[in-house]
């Protein structure tokens, strides 16, 4: 009645009720009944992992780190002496969290794909064999894919960068937007948004990570004083770091560094001034107004022009030639 292999459901039902009719009615339906237990059992799974790795992740990204681990991961190089901060631990958790949440309903959705298929008669070292070699095929296809995912696992575990940080990677430089495991988003000072294959990136420029730095490159004319040219700028730099505005933004006391070159014409002295992070063009800005004026007050001249032939354009900006391009 129930063939020489029979069902589970066909042999459940005939010692159940011992009758013929519904034996057969659960030998043909043994592969749907099983095929939805086992569609169930799989969504169940998947919600119980997804949720374990969830809990998991967010539980490391809130905790602190101890200080052994901490000293450890400094002289491995995966961080900073200035330690990482919490946010960017938890963008960090959630990025990978959500990686390990798509594997693991990959790997699940595959598991039951084979169940379900083994339970309607196919063969599973038919499957197994077709399945490898869809693999070989689809591999060399997938080679770019799995480069990127590996290559933005390291990038997060290493906290190369994080979502706020300006980097530069070469083909793009911009504010990153996003970052997963297998690209980066990036938009430039244009506004122009940049989608980056983490697989394609040699090198990675971080402009505000921990801290930052404005270093501005000064040219006085040549027969200028350069003590008095250094102490106006000085002057300058130090009037930003006492600015109840400016001083929040500023981790140190800002640097003179001198003459940084020598040309036919003028002299260049270098400043350089310690911020927090992202906050380098911003005081530059600032700081470039305040030298002039410093420069100004002090009568430091700046170098005549490069180009022969092209006069220097009154101080009041009416009157005189117009110069020529």
């Amino acid at each position: 009645m129930c063939g020489d292999e029979p069902r589970w459901l066909c042999r459940d039902l005939l010692e159940l009720t011992d009758a013929e009719t519904p034996a057969r009615l659960g030998h043909h339906l043994t592969p749907w009944v099983t095929a939805v237990i086992i569609v169930v059992l799989a969504l169940l799974a998947n919600r119980i992992v997804r949720r374990l790795i969830k809990r998991t992740v967010r539980r490391l990204g809130r905790a602190e780190r101890s200080a052994r681990l901490r000293a450890l991961r400094v002289r491995a190089g995966l961080e900073t002496s200035t330690g990482t901060p919490s946010i960017r631990r938890e963008q960090r958790a959630q990025t990978i969290g959500d990686g390990l949440r798509s594997l693991a309903s990959i790997l699940i959705g595959l598991i039951a794909l084979f169940a379900v298929l083994a339970a309607f008669g196919l063969s599973l070292e038919a499957m197994v064999t077709g399945a490898g070699l869809l693999g070989v095929m689809l591999g060399f296809g997938a080679q770019n894919l799995l480069r990127d995912i590996i290559a933005g696992t390291f990038m997060i575990l290493e906290d190369q960068f994080g979502v706020g940080d300006v980097i530069d990677v070469g083909e793009a430089t911009g504010t990153v937007e996003m970052l997963s495991l297998r690209t980066t988003r990036l938009r430039d000072v244009e506004g122009i948004v940049w989608h980056v294959p983490n697989g394609v990136v040699q090198r990675v420029g971080n402009k505000s990570q921990q801290w930052s730095r404005a270093v501005l490159d000064v040219p006085v004319a040549y027969d200028s004083d350069v003590e008095l040219a250094t102490d106006a700028i000085k002057r300058a730099a130090d009037s930003m770091w006492q600015d109840e505005r400016w001083s929040t933004r500023i981790l140190a006391e800002p640097e003179v560094l001198g003459v940084e070159s020598i040309g036919a014409t003028g002299i260049t002295i270098r400043v350089a001034v310690k911020t927090l992070p992202a906050e380098q063009w911003h005081l530059a800005r600032e700081l470039r107004v305040r030298i002039k004026t410093a420069l100004d007050e002090a009568g430091i001249e700046r170098p005549p022009s490069f180009f022969t032939g092209i006069p220097d354009l009154p101080a009041s900006g009416t009157g005189g030639p117009a110069p020529r391009r």
